[in-house]
């Protein structure tokens, strides 16, 4: 009932915009060809757009095909239309009269020497834009992560890192929100971290990197927001590409993004499918301190716990919409997004009891076959409505998600005929709605207004039944079923303005958080409410036009999941769960950043400070329970207990982290390309739990550094270099990490494809080593989620350019704010 009332909202103000412009006659063809004026040569894909003088925006446009030639269907009207191509000066042909079908004729370009260089430059490599309140990242012909995933991508992002479980951090914190093409997706799923490895990298057409969020942006993620833009174009005719690949271990995939625009209609998808085979281990060794209630320290008890893990990721993804340009002034699209996995993960676990001389006292083989099917449906609906002062316009989203996972495992161990069936099952319906209103005052400021709503049901299922020859029991212990709801409704409001040099943008954003925990096998039900208001301030400078300045306030807020509240353990292997805490509170984080420019000729410096402080930080602790279980057992069902550990989220009372980054960039000629990025932060955390002092400062470090090169034939060569420093907190300390990627690329058929080879670590040190050390036990632990790998994708471009001389414009007049 809901969501009938909350579509009959939109239908109204969809029929209410719906009308024709100024020229409600049928949409006209303007014709013609552009050419090369020193060789008579046609230009292909040659960028023709039609500029509205009484609306001061763009209002369509095309690209020129093999021939030269273009035919762009256009409503009647006064247009100024531009020609452009790289390299070459713009031609514009001022006030041109389009009221039936027009042939220009041919149109002549000359060669832009002036900006040759950089345009040759600008076309290798992947842009960043400088804004307020965010990075933007516009990805280039990257080489290392052609035929990869999402997750790929942001590994080579500035700022961002991919730790080896798959985890994306910022600047050091995982605690990031992410969002696609502006709006929590149904691509990231009820896992971010397996969506982002499943999602082909030639789906992105960009990454916002917001350290700074405006009030526009979600309060939740103390880190930041990482928006991911999915490739979409609006240009007549059809346009896209097709990338398949093949690899070892074994990986077959394909998917392509795909653009028909005719008249006032456009349709786009980005879909794929992908095999992976990833192989991956880990290996744990513990010794447990016996020391009894007098204080005697009694031999230790020795355990190592190694792990294989063979899994196979199979997926089906897609976005498909259509936009629908209503009027001049006014478009609505409508979006599904199916995204469905089957996945296979076998994990054998062997537990070995040695003595102090090493001998093996007892072992014990578990192994778990797990299958996971995933399907994940998302309706979506955009209207966007442009008044007459450029700027000026009125959006509405809605969007409902429907996520269903489905994980079985039958779970055998070595010598015990039981038989451990687990079960898990997970539903969530999620709801967005949200409406953002936009007034510009004058030419250089502006204010806007906007809502946001949204509603998250999580049903978790979790089943663990015992075979024993036949007679199926289920363990009251284990298995339970949590509900678990969050609404949150938001208000923002956020003024912009220029005087002179100096850029400000202002803004304050009120959150109203209603959360539910129903463990209804416990009969558990706790409810949470929290009203937070978070202020927002972004102020740039203008030093001259190759230095500027950025300062960055804002509040941030962290909200539990419901895996982190969910009170029932979780079994990872027979010595080891993870628990949820029902009494974590969420965390609040001011967070202050400081960011310079400096272009200065070949060399482009792009450096910040930041400084970020937390209370009721979460952190995961690791303690015995009390409890054992019974490894190597034999025919007589003898063999030695050992304990349970159980890892667990908790609050601790504040963090201080504070750091500073760099990135640059360097192009001593248009064959070389070298840039670096380097962070570094210092983390000072203080709390305890149960007596136990937690207090630590922790320093760590990471750098990147990529290096692309054209040799002769013109093949592309890139080497990606990546290290991240040892750290530690209260209980664990971890090993430096280091990895190293490379990749060839070979241009064919006249630039309109692209044959890749890389290997994905090298050295196969992409490997996570760490002690924990508690008052009961001491672990070392050594885990590789992904071994190495070869990868081989070849990418066939249609009516799309391979290189960018500046950037696209949006024909749909969406232009961000930059204050």
């Amino acid at each position: 009932m809901t969501r009938l009332l909350i579509i009959a909202f939109f239908i109204p103000t969809l029929l209410l915009h719906s009308q024709r412009g100024d020229f409600p006659s049928d949409p006209v063809k303007v014709s013609g060809i552009v050419l090369d004026q020193d060789t008579q040569e046609p230009l292909e894909y040659a960028t023709i757009s039609f500029f509205s003088p009484r609306l001061q925006k763009i209002i369509t446009g095309g690209i020129t095909d093999q021939s030269g030639k273009f035919a762009i269907e256009v409503n009647p009207g006064v247009y100024d239309i531009n020609i452009e191509f790289i390299s070459f000066k713009t031609k514009t042909l001022s006030k041109q009269k389009v009221l039936k079908n027009i042939d220009l004729g041919t149109i002549m370009l000359g060669l832009d020497t002036e900006t040759l260089d950089d345009v040759v430059v600008i076309a290798e490599k992947t842009t960043v834009e400088i804004k307020l309140d965010k990075k933007i990242y516009n990805v280039g012909k990257d080489l290392t992560v052609s035929g990869g995933t999402v997750s790929d991508v942001l590994d080579n992002v500035p700022s961002v890192s991919v730790d080896v479980e798959g985890n994306v951090a910022l600047r050091g914190n995982d605690n990031v929100r992410i969002l696609i093409n502006g709006t929590p997706s149904g691509l990231v799923g009820l896992n971010s971290t397996d969506a982002l490895r499943q999602l082909p990298a030639e789906a992105i057409e960009k990454v916002e990197v917001i350290t700074s969020p405006s009030a526009r942006y979600d309060a939740e993620g103390t880190a930041g927001i990482l928006n991911i833009i999915l490739r979409r174009s609006k240009l007549q005719g059809l346009n896209g590409a097709i990338t398949v690949n093949t690899g070892y271990p074994k990986t077959a995939g394909i998917s392509g993004n795909l653009n028909y625009r005719t008249g006032d209609i456009n349709f786009f998808t980005t879909s794929g499918y992908n095999y992976r085979e990833v192989p991956g281990n880990s290996l744990t060794e513990t010794r447990f301190l016996n020391i009894d209630s007098e204080g005697t320290d009694n031999p230790d008890t020795f355990l190592t716990e190694a792990r294989n893990f063979d899994r196979i990721r199979k997926g089906i993804n897609t976005n498909t919409g259509i936009e629908w340009y209503i009027n001049d002034s006014s478009s609505a699209t409508v979006s599904f997004l199916y995204r469905s996995r089957d996945n296979e993960s076998n994990t054998t676990n062997i537990i070995t009891e040695p003595d102090v001389n090493g001998n093996i006292l007892s072992q014990n083989t578990r192994f778990d076959p797990e299958i996971e099917d995933d399907v994940t449906k998302q309706y979506s609906l955009n209207y966007i409505k442009n008044f007459s002062d450029s700027g000026h316009k009125l959006t509405f989203d809605f969007q409902v998600e429907d996520s269903n996972e489905d994980e079985r495992s039958r779970i055998t161990q070595e010598n015990i005929s039981t038989i451990e069936l687990v079960n898990t099952t997970e539903n969530q319906e999620r709801i967005l709605l949200q409406s953002d209103y936009v007034l510009p005052i004058g030419e250089k400021t502006q204010f806007e207004l906007g809502y946001r709503g949204n509603f998250n049901v999580l049903d978790t299922d979790f089943l663990v039944q015992f075979d024993n020859n036949g007679v199926i029991t289920t363990d009251t212990n284990l298995s339970n079923n949590l509900i678990f709801t969050e609404r949150i409704n938001a208000l923002y409001s956020q003024y912009g303005s220029k005087a002179g040099k100096l850029s400000y943008l202002l803004g304050m954003r009120l959150e109203d958080t209603r959360i539910t925990i129903d463990q209804q096998t416990s009969n558990d039900f706790n409810r949470k409410k929290y009203t937070d208001w978070f202020p927002t301030i972004n102020l740039g400078y203008e030093i001259s036009k190759k230095q500027s300045l950025t300062l960055g306030y804002n509040r941030r807020i962290r909200r539990p999941r419901s895996r982190f509240v969910n009170p029932f353990p979780s079994r990872s292997s027979a010595t080891n769960l993870f628990q949820g805490n029902p009494d974590l509170d969420p965390s609040y984080s001011n967070v202050f950043d400081l960011g310079y420019l400096n272009r200065m000729g070949k060399l482009t410096l792009n450096t910040s400070i930041y400084y970020n402080r937390s209370t009721q930080i979460f952190t995961f602790v690791s303690e015995d329970t009390g409890d054992t279980v019974l490894i190597g057992a034999d025919e007589n069902n003898e063999g030695t207990e050992v304990p349970v550990i159980r890892r667990t989220p908790i609050n601790l009372t504040s963090s201080e982290r504070y750091g500073f980054e760099f990135t640059l960039t360097y192009n001593p000629n248009r064959k070389w390309r070298l840039n670096g990025n380097f962070n570094a932060f210092q983390n000072s955390v203080r709390g305890e739990n149960n007596g136990e002092n937690l207090d630590a400062d922790i320093f760590s470090w990471f750098a990147r550094i990529n290096n692309k090169l054209t040799l002769p034939a013109k093949i592309d060569w890139q080497t990606s270099i990546f290290y991240r420093g040892p750290n530690e907190n209260g209980q664990t300390k971890s090993e430096g990490i280091f990895s190293m990627t490379l990749a060839f690329s070979k241009d064919l058929f006249k630039e309109k494809a692209s044959l890749t080879f890389n290997v994905n670590d090298v050295f196969n040190s992409r490997k996570r080593i760490s002690t924990s050390t508690t008052p009961t036990f001491i672990s070392d632990s050594e885990f590789q989620w992904r071994e190495r790998s070869f990868n081989l994708s070849f990418t066939y471009r249609f009516n799309q350019k391979k290189k960018r001389g500046r950037p696209q414009r949006d024909f749909n007049g969406d232009d961000e704010f930059e204050g």
